[in-house]
């Protein structure tokens, strides 16, 4: 009897399908008071091929998604929770990653090529050496973007031009390219039988071939890397219906999705100003700027925010990005072996209070906002015989802090007006010694909600909220008020600028690491020859010496004939 009444006490119930770099997550919300009531998470293999290049596998990542389905649905019927008032599933997924696929087998043509990846280094040279002036800023017009590996449009013209079986389906008109979550929402409503191949306006603002004042994919753009718009998905608004879900569990379930910045409304920044930093495997800041799109001058991205419906205006924010944050815990885990868990980094880092002097610039894949700048390098400084693994995890956590405080500073300059508080969500927030590093190097307040899934739970919202769903309210005097906790500054202004300082110091070491490409030889080793003024003198060396040895045989052979004589 209690069982029956809580069923019916908990109403309509909305899902979010959480697809990240590193984790695929499904979580059930209750649509009346924004209650996680179970989740489910799985790990995602990352495969790095060569140096830069950073890999995922498709069915890996749609596995993922309904094994966290198949068993969320499980947990929420051992909670005596029916799940067929799932009513709506929203998606949430890393952006940028890009897959093209056949849509006559269903079957992806390659790996998911990683948002990280910098494999289209060349290729984003080749296409700056075609634009006038050389200016990495020509489709930012349009696009709000600079031309950078980060972005899904070179990913597509690499593998169009480097992946054989790519090539021949884009000619025989079976391709089709997504990110993620038009991957993700074609397989899910049918894939060849069928399914829906669309995008919401916040992933299609982040391929460069989307115009960000008509809303759509944009001829010019396309014909500017020369990608055939038939193999693009459909734009839609953030909360729709895009199609009906075909799964055992989950049949007929409405289906609608968007990207990082769904984390803006499961923070409530619904206001122009208002600001979110979202802590994954990279970090998000976003900048609420209102119906118009506004221009950095400060090394920021210009995004589609969200369209919350198919006739309502499109919302645009300031976005700083943040290639490695959560992603340096992973390295030291992995790739160092000095720590085995996350919270273990913590501990660690806990436990010295200091980086000691030791600053780390974790620019495995370059340096995104506010610098641009692939070729900048991974760097750890300021050393000493007393530097320990500890000092090391706390260097690593101050990292993610300093890099956002760029951003920061670079959004208070365009805006004018300077953040008093920053709001934070995402997986690495469970870690306090980071908010408290980070109100310490902001200056300022940093507010972590109770739930830190926001990001979710704003796909939720939108699905929720979408017409013809519409079991979940978007007015903002229907939202249930976030409860949250404040990490107040704890040291003097002074000493925070001086370490930020040396943290800036210790950037500039990092730039122009990988200035050119070394030529390989068929055993995939650099030759001594790559370098030219290497190259220049060994030649000259050899020809010297071949000089003096003619030169002392000539001597000889005088000898010899003076002697006859």
């Amino acid at each position: 009897m209690a069982a029956s009444s809580n069923r019916i006490m908990l109403g309509p119930l909305v899902a979010a399908i959480d697809q990240g770099t590193s984790s695929t997550r499904f979580l059930v919300f209750n649509a009346k008071t924004a209650e996680l009531l179970s989740h489910h998470q799985v790990e995602i293999q990352q495969s790095f091929p060569k140096e830069g290049w950073v890999e995922e596998d498709p069915k890996e990542i749609l596995q993922s998604v309904y094994e966290c389905m198949d068993r969320t649905c499980e947990k929420l019927t051992q909670l005596n929770i029916d799940i067929s008032n799932i009513k709506a599933i929203g998606v949430t997924n890393q952006r940028e990653t890009t897959l093209v696929w056949d849509k006559e087998t269903g079957e992806p043509l390659y790996n998911a090529i990683v948002w990280l990846d910098l494999r289209t280094q060349s290729t984003v040279e080749r296409l700056i050496n075609k634009t006038p002036g050389r200016n990495k800023n020509h489709l930012k017009h349009k696009t709000g973007l600079p031309i950078s590996t980060y972005f899904s449009a070179v990913k597509l013209r690499w593998l169009m031009d480097n992946v054989e079986d790519v090539h021949k389906a884009v000619l025989s008109h079976r391709a089709m390219f997504g990110t993620v979550d038009s991957w993700l929402i074609w397989c899910l409503t049918g894939g060849k039988k069928g399914g829906v191949h669309c995008t919401d306006v916040t992933n299609a603002s982040r391929t460069m071939l989307f115009n960000i004042h008509t809303m759509d994919w944009d001829p010019d753009l396309c014909n500017y890397f020369d990608i055939p718009m038939e193999i693009l998905p459909k734009v839609r608004s953030s909360s729709e219906i895009y199609g009906l879900m075909v799964s055992p569990d989950l049949f007929f379930r409405k289906i609608t999705c968007w990207d990082q910045s769904a984390a803006l409304v499961g923070q409530m920044c619904f206001q122009d100003g208002q600001a979110k930093n979202t802590y994954g495997t990279g970090c998000f800041l976003l900048r609420n700027t209102g119906s118009k799109p506004v221009m950095s001058d400060h090394g920021l991205l210009t995004t589609v925010a969200y369209k919350l419906g198919r006739d309502k205006p499109a919302c645009y924010a300031l976005e700083g990005s943040v290639a490695i944050a959560g992603a340096v815990v992973r390295w030291l885990k992995d790739n160092l072996g000095i720590i085995q868990t996350s919270t273990e980094l913590e501990k660690l880092a806990a436990g010295v209070g200091t980086s000691y002097g030791c600053y780390f610039v974790p620019a495995f894949s370059g340096l995104y906002a506010p610098y641009w700048e692939p070729s900048a390098r991974g760097i750890i400084c300021g050393l000493t015989q007393f530097t320990n693994k500890s000092h090391l995890a706390f260097a690593a956590l101050e990292a993610v802090c300093f890099q956002t405080r760029e951003i920061l500073d670079a959004m208070n300059q365009d805006s004018g007006i300077p953040l008093n508080q920053l709001q934070v969500d995402g997986g690495m927030t469970s870690n306090r010694l980071l908010m408290q590093l980070q109100a310490d190097i902001l200056c300022i307040p940093v507010v972590k909600p109770s739930m830190p899934e926001t990001t979710a739970l704003g796909a939720a919202m939108a699905a929720g909220a979408a017409e013809g769903v519409s079991v979940w309210s978007l007015s903002p005097e229907d939202l249930t008020e976030v409860t949250s906790e404040k990490f107040e500054p704890q040291i003097n202004p002074e000493e925070s600028e001086f370490r930020y300082a040396r943290w800036k110091k210790a950037v500039q070491r990092a730039m122009n690491w990988e200035t050119t490409e070394p030529i390989m030889n068929g055993n995939e080793e650099s030759s001594i020859f790559s370098s030219v003024p290497l190259g220049f003198y060994i030649l000259g060396s050899m020809l010297m010496l071949i000089g003096a040895k003619y030169i002392a045989g000539q001597c000889v052979l005088c000898e010899v004939e003076n002697k006859k004589k």
